[in-house]
């Protein structure tokens, strides 16, 4: 017979919306015409447009490869395919400086959108109203290729909470609670609006540089073609592939929590851009996150900050005249899939949507929890002992194993800073040269750069205060 979903629509956005841990959907996608979308299919379908993939070194190193480290390669999807299956023809094409054996390349951050701006027939192929979320498409769906290897540096995304399909290939993914943060030493440079990144590289951790880590609990779990892994509002995660070729795709669900987020990434750009360019307006590359196109001036910072206060305060204004629930106030909105959008100075306040840090979407009663239909289509995402948090790539991951053993095999086609930043600027140097000789020996290990600073004054817990007052104020 006619094979059936094990969650309505209804009931699946009732999970995503009460869920606190990361999941797996299983058999939620087996009708999905994007589950065709291999590499091979795309090459065609992209028809010689070429794309950009970031290049990085297969190496086993402390420090994280965050895209400001990462050099970048123009080609076609047929040129990457030739590459990473070591055929002769690569050699003459983008890739030709690069062995294979020594670098992974990542097409990461592909919105479908541009892709198949000219075949928008293909949105169709991606049905995220399977999981209640209306109209949802390929449209808001962002696409990522890979090779063995190609990673992204841990980090958590400041809006939203996120739904991700794994079509072709492996990935390993290692998600840490929003508690965590602290353990895992969170840094702005490079500066990207709508991600805070780890210092530490999680697979490879330095722990005499990063002794807090210790105290992380790591979720780990490996997703598999036809699986949607659900990842909560401001999870950590870093994501890296398995197999030698990985595609998958993933939509940004928008909340109206996101509101608050965006006054406190306002905040965040302000200081971050307004110190680090007066620290060396012509080295801008080496702290400002490839993804973004500028560092923009202090006065559209402003700007910025003026029209997300402004949106945050129409949304609670509104908030109190509808009267409505807490508990249902952070249905999701919108439908934007770009978790790196830009909202522009002109931009209208009714656009603005981004993620608080109050409570709202997760925190539901404890008798809703329990009612979480775990089992083995929808599979918990458990955290791993405390000794094997260490191991890294090698951790032992969630045993689904029990779960898994009647859908095994069936249903696929049915169902960023690098450690603690030293160098000093000349303006430190300077004052240096100037102390007293007297100054002991230890003297010279207490300096504090300007990176140091900033992990201080834009630290996540540092924003939401500096937030809070903001508002308060703006609210009298």
């Amino acid at each position: 017979g006619e094979a059936v979903k094990p969650f309505t629509p209804e009931k699946a956005k009732e999970i995503v919306m009460s869920l606190q841990q990361p999941a797996i959907f299983c058999n939620m996608v087996f009708d999905w015409p994007v589950l065709h979308w291999n590499a091979k299919y795309l090459s065609e379908a992209l028809d010689g447009k070429t794309i950009q993939f970031r290049m990085g070194i297969k190496k086993k190193d402390t420090a994280p490869q965050f895209e400001t480290k990462c050099s970048y390669v123009e080609a076609t999807l047929e040129e990457f395919l030739a590459w990473s299956g070591g055929q002769p023809t690569c050699f003459s094409g983008p890739f030709s400086f690069y062995d294979s054996s020594k670098y992974w390349a990542y097409a990461d951050y592909k919105y479908i959108a541009r892709l198949f701006e000219d075949k928008r027939e293909k949105f169709k192929d991606i049905i995220w109203s399977d999981f209640g979320f209306s109209g949802r498409n390929g449209k808001e769906s962002t696409l990522w290729i890979g090779s063995a290897g190609a990673n992204t540096p841990c980090h958590l995304d400041s809006y939203g909470c996120n739904l991700v399909l794994q079509i072709q290939g492996r990935k390993r993914w290692h998600l840490f609670p929003p508690g965590d943060t602290t353990f895992l030493y969170p840094t702005r440079i490079p500066y990207e609006e709508s991600s805070i990144f780890s210092k530490v590289n999680v697979v490879n951790p330095d722990l005499k540089l990063f002794p807090m880590f210790r105290k992380a609990h790591a979720h780990v779990i490996t997703l598999n073609p036809g699986q949607v892994l659900f990842v909560p509002r401001h999870w950590w995660h870093y994501v890296e592939s398995v197999d030698p070729i990985t595609v998958s795709i993933n939509s940004w669900i928008e909340l109206d929590a996101d509101h608050r987020a965006r006054v406190e990434e306002a905040i965040t750009r302000t200081l971050v851009c307004a110190i680090k360019s007066a620290e060396n307006p012509s080295h801008v590359a080496a702290w400002l996150n490839p993804t973004e196109v500028e560092a923009t001036s202090h006065e559209t910072n402003l700007q910025y900050l003026n029209k997300a206060t402004s949106a945050y305060l129409d949304y609670q204004k509104a908030t109190v005249s509808e009267d409505r629930d807490p508990s249902t106030r952070d249905i999701e909105k919108g439908a934007s899939s770009s978790k790196r959008r830009k909202m522009q100075v002109n931009t209208k306040p009714e656009d603005c949507k981004s993620l608080t840090h109050e409570a709202g979407l997760t925190v539901v009663k404890a008798q809703k929890l329990q009612k979480i239909p775990f089992g083995v289509h929808l599979l918990p995402v458990l955290p791993q002992p405390q000794e094997a948090s260490m191991v890294g790539a090698g951790a032992v991951e969630s045993d689904f194993r029990d779960l898994l053993s009647e859908n095994e095999g069936r249903h696929f086609g049915k169902l960023r800073c690098t450690g603690k930043q030293s160098v000093m600027n000349s303006d430190y140097e300077t004052l240096a040269d100037q102390t007293e000789s007297d100054s002991t020996a230890n003297s010279s290990q207490m300096a504090i750069s300007t990176n140091d600073l900033l992990d201080c004054l834009v630290n996540p817990e540092v924003i939401s205060l500096v937030a809070g007052l903001l508002l308060e104020r703006e609210e009298v």
